[in-house]
């Protein structure tokens, strides 16, 4: 079945991937004689002109910058069946996520990876484009332990978004800039911004900010002062904190110009102490046969709530990539055995926390339980009119219709955008519905309320995307 999926020269294909708009397939390129990922835009969202056009500049975006020291290589991109697809490098070497769950990264080593992200960013910015979405997930390893940064699929480029999965956030909690967690559009700061959280989190083991909930962490990224590294990791000389401090910077003129120099003033900071000059070679020409293109299971973040910004004060999770660890529930969540009507009198404060259950248990694919901690969260927020609710209000809705519900998905999804405006995200989600459900039932307010139960045309849903905005994917 795959294999019809795919033109006949990629052989032997294998499903490594699924998230919320298509598949990615582990294939063997019979020409060359070497391994592929195959990255293919879904068949129900390959007849959406606008999904359509946005797979297409991802494809164009990633062709772009292929060829691009520590960039993932492109070889690529072409329609068949009726479905765009995108081929690239298969890496077998993990991510630093994977890396820094391992334990402890040396500094030579945490310098080393930097200072190729580096290059490579320096790269995207040079030619217009921003990724965005700068994280450890996103920062592949090569068999040699090189760095191939990935995923531009919610890059801009000239002001124009590329691919983003519905439910997701332009960003992730535990490295998110404070202009994006404002709303606010995403520059080359941004991602140096990024860098610099990434160079915290590898130098201490720990993300800068990092806090029970995505939306905790994702306001002290605007409003908390940058904590020093070294009151996590003692051993490090202290000028390494004035460089990050400078990296965190809230103002995005305050930090560096780009990010070699940001790397260029971490290694003149650590190396007396620590650091010789890189030697590991770099790989040249096509990198060897690697495991995956993808990344591992991400934690969950705040969905809408945590990607724009929106995630101050208010602002509660959805979906996805991310920055909190994964699995765990904030305080004071309530079992599955807790009804709705206990959840709902809760105070509006737990609005927000249980928003968080709710995108965590979104993340596992686990839909019919975070549907009841969702209900449960847009009546606590009821009314509020803060982003919160907003971000609330859109989890509602994507929940709804990943368990296959038609009903109870309009009205939370207009809800949402009458509080915070416009956003791809909402239209998308939007145009899915009318795929799936047109022509619409009437929706009332009763229906948003009511929870699991309404809408019998139920799907496991277990296929969609699970907010990565979150952390996985």
């Amino acid at each position: 079945m795959a294999g019809e999926v795919l033109p006949g020269r990629y052989t032997s294909p294998t499903l490594v991937a699924r998230g919320g708009m298509g598949e990615v397939y582990r294939a063997m390129d019979s020409v060359l004689g070497r391994p592929v990922a195959v990255k293919v835009l879904s068949e129900r969202y390959a007849r959406e002109e606008s999904i359509r056009a946005r797979f297409e500049r991802e494809a164009s975006t990633a062709a772009r910058l292929s060829g691009k020291p520590h960039v993932i290589t492109v070889f690529d991109v072409g329609e068949h069946g009726g479905r765009p697809f995108i081929v690239m490098e298969f890496l077998d070497g993990g991510s630093l996520h994977d890396r820094l769950r391992e334990g402890p990264v040396p500094v030579e080593d945490a310098l080393e990876w930097l200072g190729q992200t580096a290059q490579a960013l320096d790269h995207a910015h040079a030619v217009g484009v921003v990724h965005r979405d700068v994280k450890p997930a996103n920062l592949l390893l090569d068999r040699d332990g090189n760095i191939r940064v990935s995923d531009f699929g919610i890059a801009s480029v000239g002001g124009e978004d590329t691919l983003t999965l519905p439910g997701t956030v332009l960003g992730t909690a535990g490295y998110l800039s404070p202009e994006q967690a404002r709303g606010e559009p995403a520059t080359a700061a941004s991602d140096r911004y990024a860098l610099g959280a990434v160079a915290f989190e590898l130098l201490t083991g720990r993300r800068p900010f990092e806090s029970e909930t995505a939306a905790t962490e994702a306001f002290a990224h605007v409003n908390a002062p940058v904590p020093t590294a070294t009151g996590v990791q003692p051993d490090l000389p202290e000028a390494v904190d004035g460089v990050l401090e400078r990296a965190l910077a809230k103002e995005p003129e305050a930090r560096p110009g780009n990010a070699a120099e940001l790397v260029s003033a971490l290694r003149e900071a650590v190396a007396p102490a620590h650091v010789p000059a890189p030697t590991r070679a770099v790989v040249s020409g096509p990198p060897p046969p690697v495991r995956s293109v993808h990344r591992a299971r991400r934690r969950p973040y705040a969905l809408l709530g945590l990607g724009a910004a929106a995630l101050l004060v208010a602002v509660v999770t959805l979906a996805v990539a991310l920055g909190v660890a994964g699995g765990s529930e904030a305080p004071g969540a309530r079992e599955a055995g807790d009804s709705d009507r206990e959840i709902a009198s809760r105070s509006v404060e737990d609005g927000a926390r249980l928003n968080d259950v709710g995108f965590e248990r979104m993340q596992d694919g686990d839909y019919e339980r975070a549907l009841p901690a969702l209900v449960a969260a847009v009546e606590a927020l009821r009314d509020s009119g803060t982003l919160t609710e907003a971000y609330a209000r859109y989890n509602l809705a994507y929940t709804r219709f990943a368990l296959g519900h038609c009903t109870g998905v309009l009205t939370p999804l207009e809800r949402s955008e009458a509080i915070q405006g416009f956003r791809s995200e909402i239209e998308e989600l939007r145009s899915e519905w009318r795929v799936r459900c047109a022509p619409p039932p009437p929706e009332t307010d009763e229906d948003e309320d009511d929870g699991p139960g309404r809408g019998q045309d139920k799907g496991n849903g277990k296929d969609k995307g699970k907010g990565r905005g979150a952390e996985d994917d």
